[in-house]
């Protein structure tokens, strides 16, 4: 996976982020998901490569970057430290200004990102997730049965962490793979890379530290905001067949956190760039180029 991009590990702050780096052009950063690496994106990366300086990450807490403790309120795994670490991993590579593409997780971070650092975030696409305080706001049945990881990993350390690292695998495989998901869509190469990576209980705690953080101080921070909305331009993908197309208007709801929004689905699931990759590429090409 990603021929031709090299790899780095740098020190920003109290944590080292690790990641890949390739092409040329204006400067685009990939943000994974949960729970993955930055090698989700293998399937598009090359070919934004011959646009873009394409610059993947793994989150603090995710793969090979640092994972660590959580801290009072969770504030290590806050979006904003999350985010913070981004900006510092682009600016340390030259890039005081860049475009932001995002999955999940890493979508979260992306739109704290975007609010803490508007100067420095000037275009993002987001993939199949509404907004944090929104989606807790308009909990319902359906989405705690969709959902329901969000509200086992919340649950006081060390409950989750030790019944998931019971079985990382299985685990892995229920949340990413059980139906209407597919494990099929799971290239062999970046399996091994997550799967690998989740076998470290570290991540697995640090990975509870994420969620915590999203039911507490994530919130508190959007509050805090007062109303204020994205200023750069944003486009939202979500799946046709997923969980976000089944609660949410999508759309709607980004539209109350960002003033330049627009969006649809794409015909696949949530995972978006390894299920139907092609559809990820052109919308990408047409939004950042």
């Amino acid at each position: 996976m990603f021929e031709g991009f090299e790899r780095f590990d740098l020190a920003v702050g109290e944590v080292t982020i690790h990641g890949v780096t390739g092409g040329s052009g204006p400067p685009l950063l990939l943000l994974h998901g949960n729970p993955q690496t930055h090698a989700m994106w293998h399937k598009v990366a090359p070919a934004l490569a011959e646009r873009f300086r394409v610059v993947a990450c793994d989150l603090r807490g995710y793969g090979r970057s640092s994972k660590p403790p959580g801290g009072a309120d969770h504030a290590n795994y806050s979006k904003r430290a999350m985010a913070a670490d981004m900006v510092r991993v682009m600016a340390a590579l030259g890039h005081e200004r860049f475009m932001v593409g995002a999955h999940d997780r890493g979508a979260r971070v992306a739109h704290r990102m975007g609010l803490d650092w508007p100067d420095h975030v000037t275009r993002m696409a987001l993939l199949d997730i509404a907004p944090t305080r929104e989606m807790y706001r308009e909990t319902g049945e359906q989405f705690a049965r969709d959902y329901w990881h969000w509200f086992f990993m919340i649950q006081p350390a060390p409950l989750p962490e030790n019944m998931m690292s019971a079985d990382p695998d299985g685990f892995w495989e229920w949340k990413c793979g059980r139906p209407p998901k597919r494990m099929d869509i799971f290239a062999p190469d970046a399996l091994a890379d997550y799967l690998s990576a989740f076998r470290n209980p570290e991540t697995v705690r640090a990975t509870c530290e994420d969620y915590r953080a999203a039911a507490g101080i994530d919130l508190r921070h959007d509050d805090e905001d007062g109303g204020r909305k994205l200023a750069c331009p944003l486009l939202v993908l979500w799946g046709a067949n997923g969980a976000i197309e089944r609660n949410f208007d999508c759309l709607a709801l980004w539209r109350e956190r960002a003033a330049d929004v627009r969006g649809h689905t794409l015909a696949g699931g949530h995972y978006l760039a390894e299920e139907v990759p092609e559809a990820v590429l052109g919308e990408f090409l047409g939004w950042f180029g």
